[in-house]
């Protein structure tokens, strides 16, 4: 790779190293941003006119005065990368894109399979300009097998992996994650597989092709909820916001609210009654395992004694007593959280139309030893998600092709 440059300022474990993003939606494009983060340069290819379909999903969208509405959907994971337009179907589009596969030493697609081999650049194609190439492709139901081709769309793969049964009030409440957990995740798992065939290819020289899929990524979080079905035959079901495997552990209403808490051990039980003077060891209720077969009674039991307190109060008292306990927050109180802050959870970067805006930042930091203590080398220098085709002309000037 004779060109490859960071982006302007850029740093991090993956300096130098140069991804094109061809991905659009969600889960191509939050590989491409954690690569980002992580120091690459990243060049999203876009589609002439509406660009990266999420440029479209809102509202909200944020409109400054005399410029266009931008969609904080797009914001959300399109940080430090670079964006230029091409027509994937023409000679021109072909030909940069061409160019860039030759300088990369990635490369993220989320078409449909088929859908980059009819453009004319299938793996072996892809590989013959570029044997040192990782592409990362990521699907919604897996490359091949009977449902193979099937579209990937985060709620409907969140119903089919079987997350939906597993989440929501009840055995008939099915409900989504939140977030589109099935995108995020592939593309986590995605970046892994990445990380993993750059180690590989520093030893081997040779390049990969990185498979996954929202299918796969749902699947791969069953944990325990998996071995419940596959060893012990049982078939897990929602069951609101109490663990199906430990008890007390949940949320629980208090006198003016909830609070949440996570009993894992017996030695946790046992500290718990004794705070707020129960029998640790009642009939039915000494062990976890009776406690699960019991959870009702568990349940009213711990509810019983949070009656009398309010929210504070008892989360201080919890804390004192070293139990394991939290609140609920919303997404206001969880960005304006001085934890939230000290992780370096929130960036702050200059938009070429919004000006200085505040995104969620990376989940990772980076530290090395020194001296007198760990020196942090996280990324600070974050780049603001792109305005469509604002870097054609730097891209094309570095191909040589200006």
């Amino acid at each position: 790779m004779t060109n490859t440059a960071p982006s302007p300022g850029s740093h991090g474990p993956l300096t130098g190293t140069v991804v094109v993003d061809l991905s659009r939606a969600l889960a191509g494009p939050q590989a491409g941003m954690i690569l980002g983060d992580l120091g690459a340069r990243v060049i999203k290819v876009e589609s002439p006119g509406a660009g990266d379909d999420t440029r479209g999903w809102g509202p909200p969208f944020v409109t400054p005065e005399g410029g266009s509405a931008e969609s904080t959907y797009f914001l959300s994971c399109n940080r430090n990368k670079e964006s230029i337009a091409l027509d994937l179907k023409s000679d021109h589009g072909r030909t940069v894109l061409d160019a860039l596969v030759a300088e990369a030493d990635v490369l993220i697609e989320n078409f449909r399979p088929g859908v980059l081999d009819r453009l004319g650049f299938s793996s072996t194609r892809l590989a013959q300009i570029n044997p040192g190439l990782i592409t990362l492709s990521i699907s919604g139901f897996g490359h091949d097998g009977p449902e193979g081709g099937r579209a990937g769309y985060d709620q409907i793969a969140q119903g089919e992996a079987g997350l939906m049964s597993l989440t929501g009030s009840g055995p008939d409440d099915p409900q989504r994650v939140g977030v589109p957990i099935g995108d995020l995740l592939s593309g986590i798992y995605g970046v892994v597989g990445v990380l993993a065939s750059l180690v590989e290819r520093a030893q081997t020289e040779r390049g990969a092709v990185v498979r996954t899929s929202l299918l796969s990524a749902l699947v791969g979080v069953h944990a325990f909820q998996g071995t419940r079905y596959t060893v012990a035959g049982e078939v897990g079901r929602a069951q609101g916001n109490h663990h199906p495997s430990i008890a007390p552990y949940g949320l629980f209403r208090c006198r003016d609210g909830a609070v949440q808490i996570a009993l894992g051990s017996e030695a946790l039980w046992q500290k718990f009654c004794t705070e707020f003077g129960l029998d640790a060891d009642a009939p039915g209720l000494a062990t976890n395992p009776e406690r699960v077969h019991r959870r009702e009674q568990v349940i009213r039991l711990v509810e019983g004694a949070f009656a009398e307190f309010d929210g504070p109060e008892l989360l201080a008292r919890l804390a004192a007593a070293g139990i394991p306990a939290g609140r609920v927050r919303d997404l206001a109180e969880v960005y304006d959280w001085d934890q939230t802050a000290s992780q370096k959870l929130l960036v702050e970067v200059d938009h070429e139309t919004l000006g200085r805006i505040t995104l969620p930042g990376s989940a990772l930091r980076f530290f090395r030893p020194g001296p007198d203590g760990e020196i942090e080398t996280t990324r600070t220098d974050h780049q603001a998600p792109p305005v469509l085709n604002a870097d054609a002309e730097q891209i094309l000037q570095w191909l040589d092709l200006g």
